[in-house]
């Protein structure tokens, strides 16, 4: 069965960033996303007593089984789709975590530390959801202006 997952990124196009800013933002959302959705579905194991170089537990992805539906899996399996779209404003951007967390979805907040832009201030740039089936997230994000 293919859901043709897909993973939402939500930038704040008010801020103006730089291209490299906003490519850096995003990338920080996915990642985060995507880890937090392997965390979720037990994805990972830690290698019991084998440590690096450094004395860091190592760890083992867990393969999935034929049966294993979820739209991680899909998602990883169909070629890990991103979609990036826009809002317009800090107070959007938090209603749309606010959505996603209430429907109990993974939602990578992202807030800068305002180190190379933004003065100085921290500030909330983008999110990024674990990747979804359509008919999960569409109804959060399907009516956002692709970026």
């Amino acid at each position: 069965m293919s859901y043709r997952s897909k993973q939402m990124i939500v930038m704040r196009k008010d801020l103006n960033m730089r291209k490299g800013k906003i490519a850096a933002q995003a990338g920080h959302a996915c990642v985060e996303a995507t880890l937090l959705a392997i965390t979720k579905e037990h994805r990972l194991e830690e290698i019991r007593g084998v440590y690096d170089s450094d004395g860091h537990p190592c760890w083992v992805g867990i393969e999935h089984t034929d049966d294993d539906c979820s739209a991680l899996t899909d998602w990883f399996d169909e070629g890990v789709a991103k979609v990036c779209v826009y809002v317009n404003s800090e107070q959007e951007l938090l209603d749309i975590a606010k959505q996603g967390r209430a429907r109990g979805f993974v939602v990578a907040l992202i807030k800068d530390a305002g180190r190379t832009e933004f003065h100085g201030e921290a500030t909330y740039t983008c999110l990024a959801f674990e990747p979804l089936a359509p008919e999960d997230i569409d109804p959060i994000t399907g009516n956002l202006p692709l970026y």
